[in-house]
């Protein structure tokens, strides 16, 4: 046998099969919820993963107002940013987060769970949340995925 008959497929962004998927947010808790949409962004559910190229898919992810969380997390959780001024640190909580809009509070903490680089802020435009059922990338012919038979 010879030993270079297996080669290990490195992927470019051409070579990508990148793929539209829905997932339904609805009962979902939110932690867990994400981590496995950040894995869809980053590929790790593919064969053919690379840690430096873009090969994930793209989600969408519906009904993003209705995300659990366990216990007294919606008002005792508090995200924390800085606007760059003197006494300039501001608070919210993911109650607040959820009134100001569904996608900010998903799109906060898949953020959280990417790679903290270029490739990270280039991952993260791959992602459109809706906060009811509906969506408009029908033309994007997206599959629906059940995110709980995932790992």
């Amino acid at each position: 046998m010879d030993t270079l008959s297996y080669k290990t497929a490195s992927i470019n962004k051409a070579t990508a099969d990148k793929q539209w998927v829905v997932v339904d947010a609805e009962g979902q808790i939110l932690g867990r919820m994400c981590t496995k949409i950040a894995k869809i962004l980053r590929g790790k559910y593919k064969p053919s993963f690379t840690p430096h190229v873009d090969c994930g898919d793209n989600v969408i992810v519906i009904n993003a107002d209705k995300v659990r969380l366990t216990g007294n997390k919606w008002n005792d959780r508090v995200y924390v940013r800085y606007t760059g001024y003197p006494g300039g640190q501001r608070e919210m909580t993911p109650a607040q987060m959820l009134q100001k809009g569904a996608d900010r509070l998903i799109l906060k903490v898949v953020k959280g769970m990417l790679p903290k680089n270029r490739l990270g802020a280039q991952l993260l435009t791959n992602i459109r949340v809706f906060a009811g059922p509906e969506h408009n990338m029908q033309a994007q012919q997206p599959k629906q995925i059940d995110i709980n038979t995932l790992k």
